[in-house]
């Protein structure tokens, strides 16, 4: 057990200083220069001071060590023309967007999970067929679309809740929180139900096939125990995998839908990094969704032998 937490722990170093690395230099290709967005009509000579007193008169790997050394320190750098903290607005901004995503996959799974079990023991019906066509019909909807069309529709035309989101921290306020939230974590909760309902429903119909189901039925047992307690439990490894990698389209579309809603997330705060060519900030906010995604999909990972026996024997025979 050891070995294994050492191993993944080196594989999440490894892979947040590979995916900065590339994030940096991906940076570093864009045109223009952060000093012309800070001073656009200053000097040339003033040009070179403040470029030396930010340190981008460095070299690319020169400028990329030293945040890497400031980052494991936790020092997660400063916005180039405030001098503001990334920590700060990391603090802000950080549990709205893992509050956004929770909210999203939870929702997921409660609508995706009853509808795959239903439509895996009702296969070929005139119910299945409806449902299946109904999620075709969602996955072919990009998360912005459906983040513009409840902006329209729900927020402005009928105006039944907040077109842009102010967000309330939960503890204060439970009811108005979920209010601003709602549109969000809908734009974000389609796409996922569809991908979640189809995938537990092809696992469904083949875990329905195998001997064990088959001895259950034999023995008088209910059909609900036979879905939900021995059909369910083998048929959810690859809905957790899916669900653990998901993760990462997710942060992909929480990018999208903040900036529809103006949710003052992580996803904002890296398109906002993005255009104003601040560095360090961008640097920071992608390692952290690095680290987050590589965390989740060890618990994930964890989690495998507490659903499937067979896993955990298998490693403890190893």
């Amino acid at each position: 057990m050891l070995r294994t937490f050492t191993l993944k722990f080196l594989r999440l170093v490894l892979v947040v200083i590979v995916v900065t690395f590339i994030t940096f230099m991906l940076t570093k290709l864009q045109p223009g220069d952060p000093v012309s967005k800070i001073i656009p009509f200053g000097t040339e000579q003033q040009k070179a001071e403040l470029r030396a007193d930010l340190g981008l008169d460095q070299s690319t790997a020169q400028q990329y060590v030293k945040w890497l050394g400031n980052f494991l320190q936790g020092d997660f750098g400063q916005y180039y023309d405030s001098k503001q903290s990334v920590n700060t607005v990391l603090k802000q901004s950080l549990p709205v967007s893992l509050e956004l995503m929770v909210y999203a996959q939870i929702w997921a799974l409660l609508i995706a999970i009853p509808l795959g079990v239903t439509t895996a023991y009702r296969k070929g019906s005139r119910y299945d067929r409806s449902a299946n066509a109904t999620m075709f019909a969602l996955l072919a909807l990009p998360n912005f679309v459906v983040a513009l069309l409840l902006a329209i529709y729900v927020g402005a035309k009928w105006q039944w809740l907040p077109t842009q989101s102010n967000v309330i921290p939960f503890p204060l306020n439970p009811a108005e929180n979920w209010r601003y939230m709602l549109m969000p974590v809908m734009a974000l909760t389609v796409g996922q139900i569809a991908v979640y309902m189809r995938l537990l429903r092809s696992d469904m119909i083949a875990t329905l096939q195998e001997d064990f189901i088959t001895t259950a039925k034999a023995k008088g047992i209910s059909t609900r125990r036979v879905l939900w307690r021995h059909a369910l439990r083998p048929s959810s490894l690859t809905l957790l995998t899916v669900a653990g990698l998901n993760v990462g389209a997710l942060i992909g579309g929480a990018l999208v839908v903040e900036n529809v809603f103006g949710v003052p997330g992580l996803g904002k705060r890296i398109t906002e990094a993005i255009l104003a060519k601040q560095y360090p900030a961008l640097q920071s906010y992608v390692a952290i969704v690095a680290i987050l995604y590589v965390v989740i999909n060890f618990i994930i990972d964890i989690l495998y032998s507490v659903l499937d026996p067979r896993i955990r024997n298998a490693r403890a025979v190893a």
